[in-house]
């Protein structure tokens, strides 16, 4: 009963904590929730551009914009709507589209943990569990229909089985990541490094660390659905207007469509902490997490988007690990405790204002 009581906790607490956030507010809010009617629809559809004329979606969105929605958690609503349809009421998708991305939270919950005290990684991991959870924007993005959680638990389990030597399980995951979201195949560039590294310092190859060409071909097989659905294979850089690289801060330019405000001084300070966490990364024994910070940080840079937040997710892991004992400190504790309604207020306000005008429900029925 021990072994299994903080993963009994964890879950509870992402259950509860998302109950709170919802309390008063009508589903419909929290299904049309930026992008998650989206997934829906390539989880109906699968990205049969006949299918998804047929919805007669009143977007005005041509088919190939849903190939910016990687297929890995469509695949799963579809599963968890076919399996349990039949309970669900009104709305199939949509609710299946909530309860995928809540699993997926508790299993990340409860994986972190797991991932804490394996690596021995925190003196409390539990705590430090408990904190990850509540970064704002983190505590919105796991409460809607978002793929965020399931990529994130994706990453630690392949940076995990890399540390441990499992190649071709960390390159199993790595390519179910980059099925979920493209930034999934910097986890290859990250490995590169390591093995890279390892080579100049050991003087040999190991040949197990062909595994990780499973990433790439995880992204490929995507790009191959594209082929066989749209006649196009690299469909998803036609998709419109989603590819956001451009040059180093390109985000402090409000003249820029996905920019469009000033008020920016917030993603400095995400810069600060990721940025710190790379440095505090420099020296550990698990090079992989080194490497995926500097990896991702460094293209975390180059984004221009005012969501800043919610594509820098996947380093927050990461930066609860390098500043384990400042997050779990009485200090930070007592300022979290105080600071905690401020987050459920941001996090209401937030999900009330970023909502699709879907005034015609029947396409996601």
């Amino acid at each position: 009963m021990r072994r299994i009581f903080p993963y009994l906790i964890l879950s509870l607490l992402v259950l509860l904590s998302t109950f709170v956030l919802w309390f008063r507010f009508n589903p419909l809010t929290i299904y049309s929730h930026y992008d998650g009617p989206w997934y829906v629809v390539a989880a109906k559809t699968f990205y049969d551009p006949q299918k998804i004329s047929a919805l007669k979606l009143e977007t005005g969105l041509p088919d190939k914009y849903f190939a910016a929605n990687l297929p890995l958690y469509p695949a799963l609503i579809r599963v968890f709507e076919q399996v349990g349809g039949r309970f669900l009421g009104s709305l199939p998708y949509m609710k299946s589209m909530v309860a995928v991305n809540l699993l997926a939270t508790m299993a990340l919950a409860g994986f972190f943990y797991w991932f804490l005290v394996r690596l021995k990684l925190a003196k409390n991991p539990l705590l430090l569990v408990g904190i990850f959870l509540f970064l704002p924007r983190f505590l919105v993005i796991r409460s809607v229909g978002a793929p965020e959680s399931l990529f994130i638990l994706l990453i630690l389990l392949s940076l995990y089985f890399f540390e441990k030597s499992s190649y071709w399980l960390a390159g199993i995951f790595g390519g179910l990541a980059t099925m979920t979201k493209t930034p999934g195949i910097l986890l290859f560039a990250a490995y590169g490094l390591v093995i890279v590294e390892r080579a100049l310092r050991e003087k040999k190859t190991d040949w197990r660390w062909l595994g990780i060409a499973l990433i790439p071909v995880g992204l490929l097989g995507v790009f191959g659905l594209y082929g066989l659905r749209y006649g196009d294979f690299f469909a998803y850089f036609h998709s419109g207007d989603n590819i956001h690289l451009v040059f180093p801060y390109a985000v402090f330019d409000f003249t820029k469509p996905w920019v469009g405000t000033a008020w920016l001084e917030d993603v400095l300070f995400y810069f600060f902490l990721y940025g710190l966490t790379v440095i505090y990364l420099k020296t550990s024994k698990y090079r992989s997490f080194f490497y995926f910070s500097l990896t991702f940080f460094v293209a975390t840079i180059f984004i221009q988007h005012r969501d800043i937040s919610r594509y820098s997710l996947p380093l927050w892991p990461l930066a609860v690990i390098a500043f384990e004992k400042f997050f779990t400190s009485k200090k930070f504790l007592i300022v979290f405790l105080i600071l905690l309604p401020a987050i459920y207020l941001y996090a209401r306000n937030f999900l009330a204002f970023n909502v699709m005008p879907i005034a015609d429900w029947k396409p996601f029925l």
